[in-house]
């Protein structure tokens, strides 16, 4: 048998734990699965009217907190690709040959200023309509 707690969002087993929440409640095994071992993608748990956990499509996000969380992908992004903008320029001015070919650093560029200019698109914050990525830029490695 398994206990679930809405106040604490844990499950109890009676045989192991010594301290069980006073609102725990017997969790029905397939719903422990379905909800808490493998709950769907995408989804968020709340509770029906017994206390038992159940699974939502989470809430929309305010305008305000879309907004704040796209920037934070993309200056995610930008930190992430800092590496092979460094390396090329460092390659550039120590006269070596570039592991990136003139054009790629070009398309290169132009994807980083894509990122800068993001939060004043139209789209934005669409996730969908985040600029996208060289497709040869996967194959960098540190």
């Amino acid at each position: 048998m398994r206990l679930y707690s809405q106040t604490t969002g844990n499950c109890y087993l009676p045989d192991v734990h010594t301290v069980i929440p006073e609102d725990a409640i017997e969790i029905p095994d397939e719903r422990y699965q379905a909800v808490i071992a493998d709950p769907a993608p995408g989804k968020v748990r709340a509770h029906d009217a017994d206390g038992l956990p159940i699974l939502i499509d989470p809430p929309e996000l305010s305008a305000d907190a879309a907004e704040a969380m796209e920037r934070v992908w993309r200056d995610g992004a930008l930190a992430t690709w800092q590496w092979l903008r460094d390396r090329h320029r460092d390659e550039q001015a120590l006269e070596r040959s570039t592991t990136l070919s003139d054009d790629q650093f070009i398309e290169f560029l132009g994807y980083l200023q894509a990122l800068r200019d993001w939060p004043q698109s139209e789209r934005f914050p669409d996730v969908g309509s985040r600029p996208s990525a060289p497709s040869w830029i996967a194959q960098q490695t540190l």
